[in-house]
């Protein structure tokens, strides 16, 4: 999955959650879950996401929405596999992104 977001520092949690397709409840519950998100909070108690917040998102989200582990099975994983996929995500995108812009070739053709 390709998130498309503006470069910026801080993001809010629509932005974050139209980026992913997903609501802004399945991201506060995350945030809930996970110890890897740790979003700041305004006055306001408006959460703002940085972008470290937003790849610890995407890695999450490949496990759970791509890969099918349970929330247990993602935190698990998470804290005994963090290095080892953490590479093979970063892979993953690289790739993802290299398909993109093959097709989009493929299509000025």
């Amino acid at each position: 999955m390709i998130i498309d977001l503006p470069e910026k520092h801080y993001y809010s949690i629509g932005e974050v959650a139209e980026a992913f397709q997903v609501n802004t409840s399945l991201i506060r519950f995350w945030e809930q879950e996970f110890d890897e998100i740790k979003p700041k909070k305004n006055a306001k108690g408006n959460r703002k996401f940085t972008t470290k917040d937003i790849e610890n998102l995407k890695l999450i989200y490949h496990l759970v929405k791509e890969r099918g582990f349970t929330l247990e099975g993602a935190k698990i994983h998470l804290k005994e596999n963090k290095k080892k996929t953490l590479s093979n995500f970063e892979i993953i995108q690289k790739l993802e992104k290299v398909k993109a812009e093959l097709l989009k070739i493929k299509e000025q053709l």
